[in-house]
């Protein structure tokens, strides 16, 4: 199922992360992990942030998923299920019985 991880990081811990040169090895071992199909960091909520956009095969690979973000970065997680665009085409093709 595809997933969005919208994640926060702390001012504090994430000055001191790119100071000590973590953040960078981090996020680059979470990339590599999850493989996604898109990723986008901004400021978010006036922190530091972003979106990851990803498949998730199995439950299992929730905590697999957001366990980088809280023991290395202190984040702040939240994981949704999304839909592109062919996606909404077909639910809604269901929906109205197509």
């Amino acid at each position: 199922m595809r997933m969005m991880l919208k994640f926060t990081l702390p001012v504090e811990k994430s000055n001191a992360a790119i100071n000590d040169g973590s953040l960078g090895r981090t996020m680059e071992t979470i990339l590599s992990k999850l493989k996604p199909e898109a990723a986008y960091f901004a400021p978010m909520e006036e922190k530091r942030g972003g979106m990851i956009f990803f498949d998730l095969a199995a439950p299992s690979q929730i905590v697999e998923s957001v366990e980088p973000f809280f023991l290395g970065l202190n984040a702040s997680t939240e994981l949704v299920p999304v839909m592109n665009a062919e996606d909404l085409r077909k639910g809604l093709a269901k929906v109205a019985g197509k």
